[in-house]
């Protein structure tokens, strides 16, 4: 069944089911609202609820001292993975995200987001912030379910399909597609636009689910100077770090006092989660843990969850331990919410109101659960990878720990032990069998398709070739000229993954910087001016000019247009027929010692 075939006939059968009209949604009260905050790159162990003596965040310590706290929920070790498993309940690998560029950050298309989910119940949806499962149709947040879109591009505010030159503070973003200019901290802008959704919600008297998903403290490591003067003590990095989560904290309290303003802060689910483990606090506090962002260990991957709604008795603090994870979210969020799960959607997690409601429950003592961190074009068996049940932690299929005992992960007890290890590594095989055959489905831009004729693609997402997946990387022009580079004639090797939706002629635009810049393809580039923080903004680096003679398409490896460009030249345009299917797009430039990979590149249909 296609994906519009299944929303219409979701949103009938919800509209049976409540007595509604099919083409109107619920009254908010008829529901619970949701608000889902999920930060980048802040562990567990940098809140101050969770041990931290150090970091600032008293309206997340607020949050938690009245709520619902996991102390044993799991994510992926890196960003784009674990979103992959939160708004669809499925094991990140299932989805084709198992990476963070490379083309293996974007979710596949027969995925079902909680945005379309919701949506289909008659809820508002709204995105704000990092979404990072790609930056094409059909794989952005507006293709999947979310009918309110303000949002970055790539994996962090002025990476390389962000909008030009874009630092942390001003720029521009995406605001349901289109680019519009924004003032002030980034973090304050998704949370403003956030709240800007709930108060419209409200005022129209539609239940909302918001997800928030702030790029910080995701580096580079930038903040407003106030918040890092609130570390003097600190190295200048840990500094900047907790100040953009401390800033973070303050937009916590304010969303929350806005929810008590509007009348539906007892109505509303609120979650505080993160995307991994932490990235810059692991010197200064990592609660007794080993590993950090990208670590099979627990320090990688263990990360807090805190569940606020009054109206549902989730009012006071309590505390479970039961092993649980990020595929948890949506089945719970849908138990909550009185969503029917639709029929051509199986979860890999489970609903886990049980241990929310702190009530025992046996049938999460024998569980097994899975994350590992890839990184590569293909996945690889075992690689980083951890197999849980209970405080039982298998780690690359060889090294077995008891968390219990001993938290640190420190003593290596498989050879006390080989039944469990030999259990855990059974589960991991079926797992890993049912999971391989869907690993060559290649997740492909679609281009051609009648309401989206205009495609725009970046050098993030080029598959076999090292990506420059900054702005910084594009300036310096780092993943065509490394330092360490032998004199020989350059080949570019990557490409872009395409599905032509329909056979046709199409315009296809080559660009060494992206239009909003302005600039020539032979042109160098000047620096931009730095921001607060520890960390220089990536459009500090200059940007240095590659002596471009001529374009080349290649299609399938084959080369089927060229041109020389001019002089001056910003842009260079051919034309070429592509036909209907799969297909390896690589369009590149021509320079005295080779070619490189065209940065950006626009394909626009202009007939059959």
């Amino acid at each position: 069944m296609s994906r519009w075939l299944f929303c219409l006939a979701f949103v009938f059968a919800s509209s049976l089911w409540e007595g509604l009209s099919p083409v109107h949604s619920v009254h908010a009260a008829d529901r619970p609202n949701v608000v889902l905050v999920i930060t980048d790159d802040q562990g567990y162990g940098d809140c101050g609820f969770t041990g931290n003596k150090v970091v600032h965040t008293p309206n997340i310590d607020a949050l938690a001292a009245e709520s619902s706290v996991l102390t044993d929920y799991h994510v992926a070790p890196t960003c784009s993975p674990t979103r992959s498993a939160l708004v669809t309940g499925h094991w990140t690998n299932r989805t084709g995200v198992w990476h963070t560029i490379s083309g293996r950050s974007m979710l596949r298309d027969n995925e079902v987001t909680f945005g379309e989910i919701f949506s289909d119940a008659g809820y508002q949806t709204g995105m704000f912030g990092k979404w990072h499962l790609g930056d094409n149709y059909p794989y952005r947040a507006e293709d999947n379910g979310f009918t309110e879109v303000y949002r970055h591009g790539g994996g962090g505010v002025g990476q390389t399909p962000d909008f030009w030159d874009n630092a942390y503070f001003g720029g521009s973003y995406f605001h349901n597609g289109k680019p519009v200019k924004a003032e002030g901290f980034c973090t304050d802008v998704f949370f403003k636009e956030g709240n800007r959704f709930i108060r419209e919600c409200v005022e129209a008297d539609e239940p909302f689910f918001a997800y928030i998903a702030t790029n910080a403290p995701h580096g580079p490591l930038h903040a407003p100077q106030k918040y890092i003067d609130m570390y003097p003590e600190m190295r200048d990095n840990v500094a900047t770090f907790f100040g953009m989560i401390t800033n973070i904290d303050d937009n916590v309290g304010r969303t929350r006092e806005l929810l008590r303003e509007l009348g539906v802060h007892d109505n509303t689910i609120f979650i505080f989660t993160t995307d991994n483990g932490t990235a810059g606090g692991a010197s200064v506090y990592n609660a007794g843990m080993r590993g950090k962002k990208g670590s099979p260990y627990e320090g990688g991957h263990r990360v807090p969850f805190v569940m606020h709604y009054p109206k549902g008795g989730f009012a006071t603090s309590k505390t479970n331990d039961t092993l649980c994870h990020a595929v948890d979210i949506v089945p719970t969020l849908l138990d909550m919410c009185g969503v029917e799960t639709p029929d051509t959607v199986k979860f890999d997690g489970t609903s886990i109101l049980s241990l929310l409601k702190d009530e025992a429950d046996s049938s999460f003592n024998d569980r097994m659960l899975i994350t590992d961190s890839q990184r590569v074009i293909d996945p690889i068996k075992w690689r980083q990878s951890s197999v849980m049940q209970d405080k039982w932690r298998l780690i690359n299929g060889k090294e077995l720990y008891n968390i219990a005992n001993d938290p640190g992960q420190e003593n290596d007890i498989s050879g006390e032990h080989p039944e469990q290890v030999a259990s855990m590594r059974e589960f991991y095989e079926a797992w890993w069998a049912e999971l391989e055959p869907t690993f060559s489905q290649t997740t492909e831009m679609t281009v051609g398709h009648p309401d989206h004729p205009v495609v725009t693609f970046t050098a993030h997402d080029w598959i076999g070739q090292a990506p420059p997946w900054n702005q910084s990387a594009i300036r310096a022009v780092a993943a065509v000229f490394p330092k360490k580079a032998k004199k020989q004639d350059l080949t570019h090797n990557g490409h872009w993954a395409i599905n032509v939706h329909e056979a046709g002629k199409f315009e296809v635009a080559l660009r060494r910087w992206p239009e909003e810049s302005g600039a020539a393809i032979a042109a160098a580039v000047p620096p931009g001016e730095d921001v607060p923080g520890s960390s220089p903004a990536y459009r500090t680096q200059a940007g240095r000019a590659i002596p471009v003679q001529s374009a080349e398409i290649r299609v399938d490896g084959e080369s089927i247009a060229s041109k020389t460009i001019g002089e001056g030249d910003s842009v260079v345009t051919m034309e070429i027929e592509l036909s209907k299917g799969s297909h390896q797009l690589a369009p590149v430039f021509k320079i005295p010692t080779g070619e490189v990979g065209a940065y950006y590149c626009t394909l626009s249909r202009i007939g059959k």
